[in-house]
């Protein structure tokens, strides 16, 4: 926070000339490294408001701050279960080109109160405004059942969730949340995006990345399987075999 309040203080005599406020947001942590022993992550994201002439304006109606962190996009494909005969199968499915990998959202306030729906999808405020760009030209109410599906899904995975309330504003200037970074998160190039909001208009926007990848024995065996695939396979296989021969072997003595 006092890294904030410095830029605060040195960027004051520059923003005279400015019409529209200014975000300088940061993170806690730019690099999360992914061990064995990873467990999760917690990351401050905090920064400041700067307004022309260095002022809070006075008699308007306080701004409120959103801050989404989102993981790289992925392809996925859901996939509907039905019980036949007293069996589940798969019913259905459906792909998403561009889903993300991870979506936390928090706010000084809950989004009903800040914007429209309109806004909200313009800049994807929110789990129920999600651009997920589905592969197929399914129906309507088909798109919708499993957009809930991968959503409620990955709720209960802990890669997506909202926080309303949860950013603190200190004085209309300083602003700062957590955000929890659970244990299965994938890895790659993250960003943190925060927006000023007022009388349901998005005032000023600013992004940081975040990058999250793995260290140790796990980043040397995704590299492999990456780069060697076929080898990668083939050691794995052969792995396989060996422990399976292994257990066969102290059974036989037990």
């Amino acid at each position: 926070m006092r890294r904030a309040a410095w830029a605060l203080a040195l960027a004051a005599p520059l923003l005279t000339a400015q019409s529209k406020p200014v975000l300088v947001p940061d993170v806690s942590q730019r690099d999360i490294e992914i061990a064995y022993s990873f467990t999760g992550a917690e990351l401050l994201l905090f920064g400041a408001i700067l307004y022309p002439g260095g002022r809070v304006p006075t008699g308007e109606r306080p701004a409120d701050i959103v801050i989404v962190v989102k993981g790289p996009t992925q392809s996925i494909t859901i996939r509907e279960k039905e019980k036949v005969a007293g069996i589940w199968v798969n019913a259905g499915r459906l792909r998403y080109r561009s889903a993300p990998s991870f979506y936390a959202l928090t706010s000084s306030r809950p989004l009903g109160q800040l914007v429209d729906a309109r806004t909200r999808a313009i800049y994807e405020l929110g789990l129920d405004s999600l651009q997920l760009s589905p592969a197929s030209a399914a129906p309507t109410e088909v798109q919708d059942r499993f957009t809930r599906g991968l959503v409620e899904q990955r709720r209960r995975a802990g890669l997506f969730y909202e926080a309303p309330g949860a950013v603190e504003i200190t004085d209309g200037v300083l602003y700062r949340a957590r955000v929890a970074i659970p244990a299965r998160v994938p890895v790659g190039r993250f960003t943190a995006e925060t927006f000023l909001i007022r009388d349901g208009r998005v005032l000023a926007a600013a992004v940081r990345d975040i990058d999250i990848r793995k260290s140790g024995f796990e980043r040397f065996v995704a590299a492999a399987a990456q780069r060697h695939e076929i080898l990668y396979g083939l050691a794995a296989v052969a792995l396989s075999v060996l422990l399976g021969w292994a257990a066969g072997r102290f059974a036989q003595r037990a």
